[in-house]
């Protein structure tokens, strides 16, 4: 063994021992034979009979908690399930496009559109749960005004209401009110109304059901209700803002909003990124009087709310999405020195469009009038005016009649001495013999009394002789 490398090799003297051949020579070095290794033979693989035996074993319980561990998992697990299955389904699309091998090494082609399809279905599922569950955000998100001198510290940010005005509303075109503007009361319940006092004449009941709300119930976003050639939008920024610039005769381009809400002022300058720094609220916002009342007007009243310029400012757009659909309980403007306006114009509104206000809502509007108990009431435009008081039909006068001057009868006059009738002469002396004289003589029958009567002459007694 002349050229062999040093190593264990089998003793050729002893078999089943190895000997340490140094290179040139044996040593007196052995060792034993490793023992040979074991081959264990694999189970075979079981049968799909098997295997469904196995899985008929388990009870039905256990499937029951299995898929709702399932489920549940899959729920907290969608969005990392919706894009794990986005990469298979690109993949398995790529693989059946080029037939070709992809990094996921699918078997052959039938299994890449296996594949392929439960990635789709997993991905539908996943999105749809995800989608629920983190439902995506649209609220609009005001940018800082570029001028600001407000002190008052903003409130609490709450839910944006429907009535914030993204920039989108820039582009809206112009379209005509066909209804017929109109409220629910006449102007009677705001002229010359205190708001203290129209407070309480407002119904107080719960929030009903938001249900069915939609701002499309209240008509296309700023109509021209008023009809004068320019939608509602461009009358408020050209009725609030100072040194307004028009494109024409209604577009209002520019324009500086000293905000009701804050107290800052803001340049307002039409475009992207900055229409948007000064948006038209609703005094009484719409998903707010949707559930106080609105959903018992009618269309073209609801349209006339929507649009009404007493329910109309022009404000801040960030303290426009702080305030969101939010009442008086819920939302004050942070400039203290407004509440008393704001909240005297949320009554004027619901008063006149016959909405109700909630108990909290009620206690926070006294709590702000407490400071200005003679706020008056603002009237709408929109409301027919107040029936004129009925004449005042004031009676005639009497008049005294003129005294009657009763002149003294006269004396009354002395009577004509009555005229002196002579009396008859007296008959002469008649005196019959019997009643032949009397017939003879003419005078039967007599009377007693009569001339030439006796009592002989009357026989019966009768006092009437010779009859």
């Amino acid at each position: 063994m002349t050229n062999v490398t040093p190593g264990w090799y089998p003793d050729t003297e002893i078999p089943g021992r190895l000997r340490w051949w140094d290179g040139r020579q044996w040593t007196n070095d052995v060792a034993p034979l490793p023992p040979a290794p074991t081959v264990t033979t694999p189970p075979p693989p079981a049968t799909r009979r098997e295997a469904r035996s196995r899985l008929s074993r388990v009870p039905t319980w256990g499937w029951i908690v299995a898929g709702l561990v399932l489920l549940v998992a899959l729920w907290l697990l969608a969005p990392f399930v919706a894009m794990v299955a986005l990469v298979v389904l690109i993949t398995g699309i790529v693989a059946l496009a080029r037939n070709a091998p992809t990094w996921l090494r699918f078997r052959s082609r039938s299994s890449a559109a296996i594949w392929t399809v439960v990635a789709v279905v997993a991905f539908a599922i996943a999105g749809s749960i995800t989608t629920v569950t983190s439902p995506a955000k649209t609220t609009p998100v005001a940018q800082p005004a570029p001028v600001a001198t407000a002190s008052a510290t903003p409130s609490p940010t709450a839910t944006p209401t429907a009535s914030a005005t993204p920039f989108a509303d820039d582009q809206a075109a112009l379209a005509a009110f066909a209804g017929q503007a109109g409220t629910v009361a006449d102007a009677s319940v705001t002229t010359d109304k205190i708001a203290l006092a129209a407070l309480d004449t407002l119904a107080v009941k719960g929030r009903a059901p938001k249900t069915g709300y939609d701002r499309d119930e209240f008509g296309q976003r700023w109509l021209d209700v008023d009809r004068n050639g320019c939608d509602t939008r461009n009358d408020m920024l050209g009725r609030d803002l100072t040194d307004a610039v028009r494109a024409g005769t209604c577009r209002v381009t520019a324009g500086t909003l000293t905000d009701p809400y804050t107290g800052a002022s803001i340049a307002f300058v039409r475009g992207q990124g900055t229409s948007e720094l000064v948006q038209i609220d609703h005094v009484v916002s719409l998903s707010d009087a949707w559930q106080k009342g609105a959903q018992q007007l009618t269309t073209d009243q609801r349209a006339s709310f929507a649009n009404d310029p007493l329910n109309l400012l022009a404000v801040d757009g960030s303290a426009n999405a702080q305030k969101g659909d939010g009442d008086a309980a819920t939302w004050l403007p942070a400039q203290k020195s407004f509440r008393c306006t704001y909240v005297a114009t949320q009554i004027a509104v619901k008063a006149t469009y016959g909405l109700w206000v909630t108990e909290a809502e009620r206690d926070a509007m006294k709590r702000v009038l407490e400071a200005c108990p003679d706020q008056s009431l603002p009237t709408s435009s929109f409301a027919a005016p107040a029936p004129a008081p009925a004449p005042v039909v004031e009676p005639e006068p009497v008049v005294a009649p003129e005294p009657v001057v009763v002149e003294p009868a006269p004396a009354p006059a002395e009577p004509a001495p009555a005229p002196v009738v002579e009396a008859p002469a007296p008959a002469p002396d008649v005196y019959y013999a019997n009643c032949t004289e009397v017939r003879a003589a003419g005078a039967a029958p007599i009377y007693a009394g009569q001339p030439g009567y006796s009592r002989k002459l009357d026989r019966d007694g009768d006092g009437i002789a010779c009859e």
